[in-house]
C-alpha cells in the first residue's frame, strides 16, 4: 500500500503510479469504450485492490474495476480533499451565554477516505462556524474535551465532563451544550445527572447519526435546538437533545435518566422510556410538556459529585447463562451488579446460589427488565420473591443502563455498602418514576 495513494494496492496502484496520479488529480479512465473522467479519492485501507474510485463532477463516488486493457490517464492537479471550516460568524451582544463542550462522535466528524468511515475531527469551534445560525441564539463559547467516538468513553471520561461542565456553569453562563456520539450519550447523560446536583442552568447532550458533511444530517438541527434549549429552557436538568421523528419537524428534549437509543441509524433513534419527555422545540419556541422538572435558577449553587466506581457490572440474563458469570465478577472484586432480568425480573434458579454468594461477599446484587417499557416487580411470581429474600433489591422502573452508571456512582459516594444501597433506592435525578407511563407519544402540533 502506498503512502502517496492511500488504500491503493495491486493493478489499481501499478496503473496510478505508471499515470503519475496522485489522490486530488483529475484522471480519465477508460474501459470497454467508456471514458469516465473524476477527482482521484483515496480508498478503505481494508478494500481490495481491484478498483480505481473518482468523484465525478455530480458529486457522486465512482468505483472503476480495473484489469489489464483498462487505461488510466492524468489530466491536471484539482483541489485535494480538504475540509476548511468557514470563519465564525460576528457574535451578537447581549444574548444568553451558551459553553459547547465538545467530546467527539458523528456531530463532531467528517468522512475519512482513508478508511471510507467518518472520523471526530472537528473541533466546537468549527461546528460554531458550520452553524452560523447559533449566533442568533446565543453568544457561544467552544471547548474541545475528547475527539474520540463514544464507545470509547469510560466513568473517568464521565468525571472530566462533570468537571468542565460544572467550572463553566461557575463561571455564571446561561447553560452548557455537550457535543457526544449518540451510541453511549444515554451512559453519560444519566452520569451527569448524577454527578451535577442543583443544578442552576440547563446542561443539554447532543448528537448526530449522520455527520454534518452529509446533505442528510442531523447535525445542524440538533445543535440548533441543544443550544437554544441551554440558553433558553425554563428547567434546570441534564437533558438530551434530538430529532423527534425522521424528519426536520422537531427537537425532542429527553431526560438524561430516562433517555434509550433506539434504533441504530434514524435520526429520531432516542426515546423517552418511562415517562414523558420534558420539552419539544419547534421554530425555536419550546413547549415544556411536562411540569414536573426542577426549574432554571441562576442563584442555585451547584453540588459537584463526580466520582465513579468501575468496579460495577451490567449483566444481561439469557436462557441457559453460566452463573460462573456472575462468580467471576465477585472473584475479581467487583463491588456492584445490575441484572438485567426477564419480564417483572427474573433469572434462572440455577443463579440463585450465585447471587447470594455475591451479596454475602458484600456485592450489592440490583434488578432492573430487559423490556423496554413498565417496571420491575418481583412479588408477583415465586422466583422473584426468592431473590428479593435472597437481598437482590429491585430498581423498579429504572433503565438498565442508567441503573449501571448509577451503581458506579452511589460505590463511589458512600463508605459503607448499607449507604451505597439507601443511595441506590433514592430518586437522585428523576431516575424512578411514580407511575409507569405506557409507550409516551407527544401530543401532535402544528408547523403553522
Amino acid at each position: 500500500m502506498s503512502e502517496r495513494l492511500p488504500g491503493y494496492r495491486g493493478l489499481a496502484l501499478k496503473m496510478l503510479l505508471e499515470a503519475g496520479a496522485d489522490i486530488g488529480d483529475l484522471i480519465r479512465v477508460v474501459k470497454d469504450n467508456v471514458v469516465l473522467e473524476g477527482v482521484l479519492i483515496p480508498r478503505s485501507e481494508y478494500s481490495d485492490d481491484k478498483h480505481i474510485v473518482i468523484k465525478s463532477r455530480s458529486g457522486y463516488n465512482i468505483g472503476v474495476e480495473v484489469t489489464p486493457a483498462t487505461k488510466v490517464e492524468r489530466v491536471r492537479t484539482e483541489l485535494k480533499p480538504l475540509f476548511v471550516p468557514p470563519p465564525p460568524p460576528e457574535q451578537r451582544t447581549g444574548l444568553p451565554k451558551v459553553t459547547i463542550l465538545s467530546t467527539g462522535g458523528t456531530i463532531a466528524s467528517r468522512v475519512d477516505y482513508r478508511t471510507g468511515a467518518v472520523r471526530p475531527v472537528i473541533s466546537a469551534s468549527d461546528l460554531y462556524s458550520i452553524v452560523p445560525e447559533l449566533s442568533d441564539i446565543a453568544v457561544i463559547d467552544a471547548e474541545i474535551l475528547f475527539s474520540i467516538f463514544s464507545e470509547d468513553l469510560t466513568p473517568k471520561n464521565w468525571s472530566a465532563m462533570a468537571r468542565a461542565v460544572a467550572d463553566h456553569i461557575s463561571r455564571g453562563i446561561d447553560g452548557v451544550v455537550v457535543t457526544h456520539g449518540t451510541d453511549t450519550m444515554g451512559y453519560s447523560a444519566a452520569a451527569l445527572s448524577f454527578a451535577l446536583q442543583k443544578l442552576p442552568v440547563p446542561v443539554v447532550f447532543v448528537g448526530a447519526q449522520r455527520s454534518e458533511d452529509r446533505p442528510s444530517s442531523d447535525a445542524p438541527m440538533n445543535l440548533i435546538g441543544a443550544v437554544y434549549a441551554a440558553s433558553s429552557a425554563p428547567f434546570a436538568e441534564v437533558t438530551v437533545a434530538m430529532h423527534e421523528t425522521p424528519s426536520d419537524e422537531a427537537i425532542i428534549i429527553h431526560r438524561g435518566t430516562k433517555v434509550r437509543k433506539c434504533h441504530t441509524s434514524r435520526r429520531d433513534a432516542f426515546k423517552t422510556v418511562n415517562s414523558k419527555p420534558l420539552a419539544r422545540i419547534v421554530n425555536n419556541k419550546i413547549f415544556i410538556l411536562t411540569n414536573n422538572y426542577q426549574p432554571r435558577d441562576l442563584e442555585r449553587k451547584i453540588i459537584l459529585k463526580p466520582e465513579f466506581d468501575e468496579r460495577a457490572a451490567l449483566i444481561k440474563f439469557y436462557p441457559g447463562m453460566n452463573p460462573k458469570i456472575i462468580d467471576w465478577y465477585v472473584s475479581e472484586g467487583y463491588r456492584g451488579i445490575v441484572l438485567e432480568g426477564t419480564g417483572l425480573g427474573h433469572v434462572r434458579r440455577e443463579c440463585f446460589p450465585a447471587i447470594k454468594g455475591a451479596i454475602d461477599a458484600d456485592v450489592i446484587v440490583a434488578m432492573t427488565s430487559q423490556c423496554i417499557w413498565g417496571r420491575v416487580n418481583m412479588n408477583v411470581y415465586s422466583n422473584g420473591r426468592d431473590l428479593l429474600s435472597i437481598g437482590v433489591i429491585p430498581l423498579d422502573d429504572m433503565l438498565a443502563e442508567t441503573a449501571l452508571v448509577k451503581m458506579m456512582w452511589c460505590l463511589a459516594q458512600s463508605k459503607s455498602i448499607d449507604e451505597a444501597k439507601n443511595l441506590l433506592i433514592t430518586n437522585i435525578a428523576n431516575e424512578f418514576s411514580d407511575r409507569t407511563v405506557e409507550h409516551f407519544e407527544p401530543p401532535k402540533f402544528s408547523m403553522g
